[in-house]
């Protein structure tokens, strides 16, 4: 998948978002290293601690179809700042891809490609617990 088509399936999942208490829809979109894309957009819930972001549902969606070799992904918001992971999200990105292109967007299509080193450093992982 190019760079662009990338990029649009995240601005697709916009209009997916169930965001009925901060209307931020957030969509991601996340390649795998043999090509295959998993999308994802966030689900808030009432009690908020329960709410997923959009970079979570498409890993979660990914992993549970056998996946773990993630490449890049592009998360995309309709604000006017960049659409950065949270702080959790970075977290399970680096669970399963350490050397993730994380590319990110905002409402008017500028975008910043930052690698999760640099929104995460000196991060904790999978291979502290061995």
């Amino acid at each position: 998948m190019t760079r662009e088509e990338l990029k649009a399936a995240a601005v697709a999942m916009l209009d997916r978002a169930y965001i009925p208490y901060s209307h931020f829809p957030v969509g991601a979109a996340l390649e795998c290293s043999d090509g295959t894309v998993f999308t994802g957009c966030n689900i808030e819930n009432a009690s908020f601690g329960p709410t997923i972001c959009a970079e979570r549902t498409a890993v979660a969606k990914a992993v549970s179809e056998g996946h773990r070799d993630f490449v890049r992904i592009v998360i995309a918001g309709r604000s006017r700042e960049l659409c950065v992971p949270c702080g959790v999200c970075r977290q399970v990105l680096r669970e399963f891809a350490p050397n993730i292109e994380i590319i990110c967007l905002n409402g008017a299509g500028e975008e910043r490609t930052f690698t999760l080193e640099e929104l995460l450093p000196h991060s904790f992982g999978p291979e502290y617990l061995q």
